[in-house]
């Protein structure tokens, strides 16, 4: 080996990465990143879930215990229903993760020497908040149980408690390939599409093949459908294999609508194709582009709820949890798969689908255009 000639090429992959500043400037930021959503979202614990309180006792003692699950930290009571019948519209529109139900004559029984149960009922769909959520709710009501004897100066072994009866709504067996077989969909789907649209345009560039279609009658909407219609295909494709292998192979149960899943699926499809789309257009190299949908994958997926609960995440992290279209897909799947939910349950979740669908697919459009129309 000749030293000089290393040294050369050492020199000259240095000026070539001084050409591309944009490529070092991902490279750099990336593991940035990673360390960000790292330290602040996987080692976070899983606090403040989403909780309904039905107190239906209505007294004393069955606020003081909705008062002690709100400041243990573990809970974050963001309803109050009047109901217990209520709690099936907030669990299927992921407006709640865990309810607790207070009935009536608890203080009543309390008060007769007797052990009155509370209902404690957690979302089966989301596995993470479903295992922590019921130790959580048992330990606050163990200690409501101890600081009420102390209170009454008797042991806690003489003193009646409340009983917690934990219950797992629609997952109730807390298999985590229910949950997982649906997010793989989407996610799946957001992994290739991207990958492969991103490399789109730039390799028509690199090739030369791109200033070659400029010069034929070729119009850019002609273009456009051209290029992303075997890529829908493809991603619809995927998508029935993986749901149809899920359903068969892993035998994951599907209690929804064929039409909700199709319905946000192809919504997702657009975002998914605009932005490797988006990508190709603004990258000079494919390694560029790779790199660039690494740079936007990896908050999707750490951020989007797909292995990390979204209300365990710092509040920061919720809010930018709400601008990633993968976040409002696994609100869709899981909710079609495991709970029955429909298109008025979903409501919220398919506006976003729509308008990131408008806003993404609808930029690469135009931005494609202009690229042809230059």
């Amino acid at each position: 080996m000749n030293p000089r000639r290393i040294r050369f090429l050492i020199r000259k992959e240095f000026l070539q990465l001084r050409r591309d500043p944009t490529l070092i400037r991902i490279a750099l930021m990336m593991p940035i990143v990673q360390l960000i959503l790292m330290g602040y979202v996987v080692a976070a614990d899983v606090t403040s879930l989403p909780t309904a309180v039905v107190d239906l006792d209505r007294t004393t003692v069955s606020r003081r215990l909705a008062a002690d699950l709100g400041s243990s930290g573990y809970f974050d009571i963001t309803r109050r229903p009047g109901a217990e019948s209520d709690l099936r519209a907030l669990f299927d529109g992921n407006v709640v993760k865990v309810a607790v139900v207070i009935p009536e004559g608890t203080t009543a029984a309390l008060t007769r020497g007797e052990q009155p149960s509370i209902g404690v009922i957690v979302d089966g769909t989301d596995n993470v908040s479903a295992s922590v959520g019921p130790g959580y709710a048992l330990q606050a009501i163990a200690r409501f149980n101890s600081d009420r004897a102390a209170a009454m100066g008797l042991d806690l072994s003489a003193a009646p408690g409340l009983d917690a009866r934990i219950r797992v709504q629609f997952n109730p067996t807390l298999s985590t390939v229910n949950t997982m077989i649906p997010a793989l969909i989407a996610a799946l789907m957001l992994i290739s599409m991207g990958v492969i649209m991103s490399q789109a345009v730039v390799k028509e560039r690199e090739s030369g093949t791109l200033e070659q279609l400029f010069v034929t009658p070729i119009r850019p909407a002609e273009y456009v459908v051209g290029k992303v219609t075997p890529y829908v295909v493809l991603a619809s494709a995927q998508a029935a294999v993986v749901a149809l292998l899920g359903m068969v192979w892993f035998r994951v149960p599907f209690n929804g609508s064929v039409l909700v899943v199709a319905a946000g699926l192809a919504l997702f499809m657009l975002v998914s194709v605009g932005t490797g789309l988006l990508v190709s257009l603004v990258s000079r190299t494919r390694a560029q582009a790779q790199q660039t949908v690494l740079f936007v994958m990896l908050p999707s997926m750490i951020l989007s709820g797909f292995i990390f609960p979204v209300a365990s995440m710092p509040v920061p992290f919720q809010v930018v949890s709400r601008f990633i279209p993968l976040t409002h897909i696994l609100v869709v799947l899981r909710g079609a798969f495991v709970k029955d939910s429909g298109f008025g349950d979903l409501a919220m979740s398919f506006a976003w689908l729509a308008g990131f669908a408008v806003l993404i697919f609808g930029a690469a459009v135009a931005a494609t255009h202009r690229r042809i129309a230059e």
